[in-house]
């Protein structure tokens, strides 16, 4: 049978003028029985829907701050933007999954590319925004691979369904995060201190996203099963 193709949206180094790519998104995929290809940043649509006309489905890696005038703000002086990678994104996400309908796995930059794309919003800095004062540090020291908080899991959810756990550990490494959910997304798993973790969109083409990063605990008895369910369900659109 065909693997299915996943493409991955790489990292940018400016001051090197490289890609980069993190290897457990590609183990991720592989380990799953997909052939991932890492994308080409480009703002080109003619390149963008021939990639998104290539691909099973689409993976949106972690990386620095989405701009936030995509969600009508001003950028605090704490955001690290990317905009070459704010540009390629956000017009493969509106191709290749509002148009048509791939599957769509987020993880960490991912979920808020995805969330804001659907009409959210974010908290540009969880330290000095968020209303709540957070209970843990989002942004952990190494090791990253190992887990630093829990987050609890919102029964009757696919991430439910799928690891069958109502609390797991996650690391984690972010300042940013989740403050207006786009509607049409909905709830899979919120931190302790009360941030939003997962989300998902039911109903439709597969959509699911995570803040914390499997590609680098995919050991852990339960991550590789986040790539396992998008590959799947990548097979069953390329079919």
């Amino acid at each position: 049978m065909k693997k299915p193709v996943i493409g991955v949206t790489p990292q940018w180094d400016e001051e090197l003028n490289v890609l980069r790519m993190q290897p457990g998104y590609l183990e991720g995929v592989v380990s799953a029985g997909g052939l991932p290809f890492v994308l080409p940043l480009t703002t080109d649509e003619t390149l963008i829907r021939d990639i998104c006309g290539a691909v099973d489905g689409l993976l949106f890696t972690g990386g620095p701050d989405v701009h936030p005038g995509y969600y009508r703000e001003e950028a605090l002086d704490c955001c690290e933007i990317c905009k070459i990678r704010d540009d390629f994104e956000t017009r493969l996400f509106t191709i290749g999954a509002i148009e048509m309908r791939r599957p769509v796995f987020g993880i960490c930059r991912g979920l808020q590319v995805i969330n804001i794309m659907m009409g959210g919003t974010l908290y540009q800095d969880i330290a000095s925004q968020y209303e709540r004062q957070p209970q843990k540090k989002h942004d952990q020291d190494p090791p990253h691979d190992m887990h630093k908080h829990t987050v609890t899991i919102t029964r009757g959810s696919p991430l439910h369904d799928l690891l069958g756990e109502d609390v797991i550990g996650v690391n984690t490494s972010h300042h940013q995060a989740v403050r207006d959910l786009a509607p049409g997304l909905e709830i899979m798993a919120i931190s302790e201190d009360g941030l939003i973790e997962s989300l998902f969109m039911p109903g439709g083409p597969f959509l699911r996203a995570v803040q914390w990063h499997p590609e680098r605990t995919l050991k852990d008895g339960y991550s590789q099963k986040l790539f396992d369910t998008f590959v799947s369900a990548c097979c069953l659109s390329a079919r």
